[in-house]
């Protein structure tokens, strides 16, 4: 399903050009569920970032569902993004002018579904993830916690192909995270790809493999389950 090649991301510190991510390349098979760990500023938020065709300043090669996405223009890989990804961002991304309710239903109207369609999938995702009594609420008016729900639901609400999840649980008290973690469980074995960054050796026990990060370079990387 993605394929890395080589990946390079730097940025200029005066004369010196630093690495971000270093030649990187790494195969992740559709239904698999990889979790990305190393020390902070290892470079992990970074690939993911490129992994959701949300950082177009690299260079490699990276294919995603048989395409070569670094040959796609801008527009190209945004639609690419929409119909098949959900992000689960560390810092939520919520809109803060649109509701619970509008922030959900922005995923879906990328999706050929009718308004009452839209409704009922809306009000059955707010169900699950117990934030209904939230739909009318602004994201300034939850709690961290609260956002952080939003924040997963309306990665998920799609069934995206793909999951990008940045720190998932980082918000949760541990009983939320572990429900998150199940569902995500779920989801992968009903066929979803998941690729989750964390530093925590419990969430990364639900995947298949880990692949370590350091100073923006892959220093260990298990075979593929």
């Amino acid at each position: 399903m993605i394929q890395l090649r080589n990946i390079e991301k730097t940025y200029q510190q005066g004369p010196i050009k630093a690495f971000i991510l270093r030649g990187v390349s790494i195969e992740i098979p559709e239904g698999e569920f990889v979790t990305i760990m190393g020390p902070s500023g290892a470079g992990k938020s970074t690939l993911l970032s490129i992994l959701g065709m949300l950082d177009s300043a690299w260079k490699g090669e990276l294919g995603f569902l048989g395409q070569a996405v670094h040959k796609l223009n801008p527009k190209q890989r945004v639609e690419l993004n929409k119909k098949h990804i959900g992000f689960v961002f560390q810092s939520f991304h919520l809109l803060d002018d649109l509701t619970v309710y509008e922030n959900l239903d922005i995923p879906l109207s990328y999706r050929d579904l009718k308004k009452s369609e839209r409704e009922k999938v809306i009000l059955e995702t707010m169900d699950r993830f117990q934030i209904t009594n939230k739909k009318a609420l602004y994201p300034s008016q939850l709690s961290g916690g609260q956002q952080q729900l939003v924040a997963v639901a309306r990665a998920l609400i799609a069934n995206p192909k793909l999951i990008l999840a940045d720190e998932p649980t980082g918000n949760l008290h541990s009983s939320q995270g572990e429900e998150i973690m199940e569902l995500f469980k779920k989801l992968n074995g009903n066929g979803a790809t998941i690729v989750q960054v964390t530093h925590s050796e419990k969430n990364a026990a639900y995947g298949h493999r880990i692949i370590q990060l350091r100073d923006g370079v892959v220093v260990n990387a298990s075979s593929p389950a």
